[in-house]
């Protein structure tokens, strides 16, 4: 029954924008020191870009993330860039998914990257890409935080990615 709720809830936050906006105004956030920021110095047409999503993309084949913890999951997908597109999935009940669910690059636009690496605009796409699922709460996001996102960072690090397009869900 919870999972219906949340996506009965999702969909009517997607049509009522007023109330995403109190609820949003309600929830905990997470503080961090300063902006993680480095500026980008090098041509994009040289670039490797990875994409990172937190709208719960994963591959069919996957396991699914778990939706049935409140606080949410806070582990990820590699998804490789040579993914057919109808082997993506996306499991994540707090939003409203049906468009992305008919096309994946609405969250996960690795179509649109692979036409700009093959336009010459953008360098090359990174091999593996990354899922998570948005929504992470009390100790999963520490966890997030601390393990989870350093592992996957590291990860982009040592495949030589020069920058990471983020999309939320």
């Amino acid at each position: 029954m919870g999972r219906i709720k949340n996506r009965l809830l999702a969909r009517a936050l997607t049509r009522f924008p007023k109330l995403l906006d109190r609820l949003v105004e309600k929830t905990p956030r997470y503080e961090a020191d300063g902006v993680p920021w480095t500026p980008f110095a090098m041509p994009l047409k040289e670039a490797k870009i990875a994409i990172v999503t937190t709208a719960g993309v994963h591959l069919r084949d996957q396991l699914p993330f778990d939706m049935k913890d409140p606080t949410g999951d806070p582990s990820y997908r590699e998804l490789p860039a040579d993914t057919p597109r109808d082997e993506y999935a996306i499991t994540h009940d707090y939003y409203d998914h049906t468009d992305a669910g008919r096309d994946i690059n609405i969250v996960f636009p690795i179509e649109r990257l692979m036409e700009l690496e093959a336009d010459g605009v953008i360098g090359s796409v990174a091999a593996t890409n990354y899922g998570f699922m948005g929504h992470i709460e009390g100790a999963h996001l520490d966890t997030l935080v601390n393990r989870t996102a350093p592992e996957v960072a590291g990860k982009i690090r040592s495949e030589g990615v020069d920058a990471v397009i983020l999309t939320p869900g």
